[in-house]
């Protein structure tokens, strides 16, 4: 049962996240038309969206995790999220409308550096990806250690290491990239684009809350050096910092 649960939560969360990222690449895909005309499609756009913030940002508050672990064992935890993360993520992409009205469109040489621009923001994720090696970013570890104990691994120190060391979330920055670096603006789009900004912007700070609450100094130390969305300046050896172990984060 835990092996695959354990499975279905790699699935669930590579999977999710490779369809968003084709989305973002691509387009809508056109699964689901709904006769709803182009005010009814943004609000339900927006819908879309907003379930996917509310679950997401909502679910990995401190208040809110806390809550559900009083009825779920915490090695449970990392793996649900993962689950129903993944499910909302699917049903965004499987659901969007796209909307007939077109704001502009870029060609030629213009075109093809809004492609590589996105490219390079994959290979920023897959950079990102290989500095979270030791991280247990589906919960799956928790899950097949932890036999009786319903203690969560701890969560560590601060990961200043690969794409960690320029900007403190490097999975907002890229995902930003992805969604700005596409050539063809329509209505729905610039939704997505206005409203990921924001969701974006606003979980940073809620996550810094979070992050300064469990490491307290070393984090405030972590947020003077390094940047936290846009990694404006190289990474400095000279801080005389380094972290001890590393985190989620």
């Amino acid at each position: 049962m835990k092996r695959a649960l354990a499975v279905l939560s790699t699935l669930m969360g590579v999977g999710s996240l490779v369809v968003f990222t084709v989305f973002l690449f691509t387009g809508p895909f056109h699964l689901v038309e709904l006769p709803l005309g182009v005010t009814g499609g943004l609000v339900f756009d927006a819908g879309l969206c907003f379930a996917f913030f509310l679950q997401h940002s909502g679910m990995i508050r401190r208040g809110t995790r806390n809550r559900i672990m009083r009825w779920v064992p915490k090695r449970y935890f990392g793996v649900l999220f993962s689950i129903v993360a993944g499910s909302v993520l699917l049903a965004l992409v499987a659901l969007w409308q796209e909307s007939p009205v077109s704001i502009a469109s870029v060609h030629g040489p213009y075109r093809w550096l809004l492609r590589g621009i996105f490219l390079l923001a994959v290979v920023g994720q897959i950079w990102m990806i290989r500095a979270l090696t030791s991280v247990d970013v589906f919960g799956k570890i928790a899950l097949m250690q932890l036999q009786s104990s319903d203690s969560a691994p701890s969560q560590g120190g601060i990961l200043m290491v690969g794409p960690y060391a320029w900007v403190r979330h490097p999975a907002y920055f890229t995902t930003l990239l992805m969604i700005y670096a596409y050539p063809d603006l329509t209505m729905d789009r610039l939704l997505l684009i206005f409203l990921f900004t924001v969701w974006i912007i606003i979980g940073a700070f809620l996550e810094e809350r979070d992050l300064v609450a469990v490491h307290g100094e070393d984090y405030r130390v972590y947020q003077r050096i390094v940047p936290m969305l846009i990694p404006y300046r190289v990474p400095s050896r000279k801080s005389g910092w380094e972290p001890t172990s590393p985190d989620s984060r």
